[in-house]
């Protein structure tokens, strides 16, 4: 596999974390950005590639974060850098709805025939997932006619008022923002470690609360494997049901993709696993390497419901982001980066499996690709202990680890590797991750 940098793919800790200049730009930090936006590590980036992100002070960090899924192929893969470079010299902006252009109708046919199924599709560009998901519902609406939709407990699709009110947690993301938007309903999710329920189970149980509370929605939207509701796997045949029931009513079916497509969980999209054929797919996070973009892809008749100058925006599928999205795709199938995801889980899941034997403060192990996650929990049953997930995550950080925490309960500790580490540098994130629980 082609590095991105050259950057050394191997740990090293120069200073303390966080260093001296790390210090000195948080407290500047504190005095101009607004209070409300917070950060995971108490570093300040200035490079990052392959495995790794290195700070002001020096300090080579192994990234389990990816920019939470966004630098899949790496944070400066080649294709990509060369691409925005090629494009920025050519243009920067001209809004495709005023004088449209190449690359944005390239980055569409390639959505359309990468998205499950054979059917004919559509697709639409945006800017950030929030921003995709809230214009799938639109669609949906539209070539319904209905209003409600229906979401999921451990939900989460985002920060605009619609997708706040489609997200179930509610600190930090929902907490005195409201009122949200109407018509948004909550369903049960399939979550296998706490309900112990088989997959066709859990969907009648979802099923009958959305028949009797909601009746005939417009759509259904869902994550394929949960994001920051603690990378819940539903269990098998949860999924597939739902989707048979949509399309017995007339139920948009919408895959919220953001965080589990462009190959994170060991497929170009996490509804391969099952064989689920979305009516609408949205995509974000990796499909840019880092480049604000996001799409809603679907069924032509669905997409093509909406009225001419009914969905777009200034900056969706700005030239950059689009060229650098084909690049991300070029790389990944080159490089065979789905399969690269695949071995990502095998190495990872057998070391945090061995882990969770000689811990029974890891009540689960989960997730496909490089998309897994841990569940801490109290010993002896399944109490979610957030503070032993603060404590642990803390620990990796000072040891030149970044670890992402997530769950409704805050118990979670979420593993996001950019394709492009290496097995050595995973092998070593996991050793810190043992010592860390060791002193937690």
């Amino acid at each position: 596999m082609t590095l991105s940098t050259a950057l050394a793919q191997v740990r090293h800790l120069e200073t303390e974390i966080p260093g001296p200049r790390s210090r000195d730009l948080m407290a500047r930090k504190q005095e101009a950005v607004a209070r409300g936006v917070g950060t995971t590590m108490p570093v300040f980036a200035v490079r990052a590639g392959g495995g790794v992100v290195e700070d002001v002070d020096g300090n080579v960090l192994i990234d389990l974060g990816s920019g939470i899924a966004v630098t899949t192929v790496g944070a400066s893969a080649p294709r990509v850098v060369d691409a925005v470079r090629e494009q920025a010299e050519a243009f920067t902006h001209t809004c495709f709805m005023v004088t449209p252009y190449e690359g944005y109708v390239a980055v569409a046919e390639r959505l359309n025939r990468l998205t499950p199924g054979t059917h004919t599709k559509r697709s639409v560009l945006f800017n950030s997932g929030a921003e995709a998901v809230e214009n799938a519902i639109k669609i949906a609406r539209v070539a319904t006619g209905r209003q409600a939709v229906v979401a999921f407990d451990h939900a989460y699709h985002g920060r605009t008022n619609l997708t706040m009110a489609l997200t179930a947690k509610s600190m930090p993301y929902k907490q005195g923002f409201g009122p949200f938007a109407p018509e948004v309903y909550r369903a049960p999710l399939s979550y296998p470690y706490r309900d112990g329920l088989d997959g066709p189970a859990a969907a009648r149980r979802a099923i009958d609360v959305i028949e009797k509370q909601v009746g005939t929605p417009a759509a259904l939207v869902i994550e394929p494997i949960q994001g920051e509701g603690g990378f819940i796997v539903p269990a098998p045949g949860f999924l597939p049901a739902l989707a048979d029931w949509c399309r017995a009513n007339g139920v948009v079916f919408i895959a919220d993709e953001v965080q589990s497509g462009f190959a994170r969980t060991g497929a170009f999209f996490a509804s391969e696993h099952e064989d689920l054929v979305p009516d609408l797919v949205v995509s974000a996070k990796g499909i840019a390497g880092g480049l604000p973009l996001s799409a809603v892809t679907g069924r032509a008749e669905i997409m093509d419901a909406v009225h001419a100058g009914g969905l777009g925006g200034t900056y969706g599928g700005n030239p950059l982001a689009c060229a650098a999205a084909l690049a991300v795709i070029e790389t990944i199938e080159s490089e065979g980066l789905v399969d690269r995801a695949q071995k990502i889980e095998m190495l990872m899941k057998d070391r945090l499996l061995r882990l969770q034997k000689d811990d029974p403060r890891i009540g689960d192990v989960r997730g496909r690709g490089a998309m897994l996650a841990v569940e801490l929990v109290r010993p002896g049953g399944d109490e979610p202990d957030p503070d032993l997930a603060r404590a642990v995550s803390a620990a990796a950080h000072r040891q030149g680890v970044i670890v992402l925490t997530c769950g409704t309960y805050g118990n979670v500790l979420r593993f996001l590797p950019p394709l492009s580490i290496s097995d050595e540098l995973l092998e070593d994130a996991v050793e810190v991750l043992t010592r860390a629980f060791a002193e937690s």
